[in-house]
């Protein structure tokens, strides 16, 4: 299994956190993505998963002119898509616990 399978599965979650944070637009959270160690995902990979949780309603796009020059969209969250939020972290945290006790025989906390 290559990375971006294993990626795909993490991906619309990390990039609902760095929403979270405030609203940003796609620049800033490849920026973030890539200060996390995400050092794979380009404009190719975010846009399609922005696109999505914007039709999903988990995120909201507004359109503003930058300051350095040309319209962005800035993105931020819904109600709805902290709630979502919220359950993938704990969805998670199970997961990767348990993948941790077979692979690295670490204790389930």
């Amino acid at each position: 299994m290559d990375n971006a399978q294993l990626l795909k599965g993490v991906l619309e979650g990390c990039v609902l956190a760095v929403i979270d944070k405030g609203e940003t637009y796609g620049y800033e959270i490849i920026g973030e993505l890539e200060k996390s160690g995400f050092d794979e995902i380009g404009e190719g990979t975010l846009y399609p998963v922005l696109t999505r949780l914007d039709k999903s309603g988990l995120i909201a796009c507004r359109r503003a002119k930058s300051p350095l020059g040309p319209v962005r969209k800035y993105y931020s969250i819904t109600p709805q898509g902290r709630s979502f939020l919220a359950e993938f972290k704990k969805r998670y945290r199970r997961i990767t616990e348990s993948a941790a006790a077979i692979l690295f025989e670490e204790e389930i906390l």
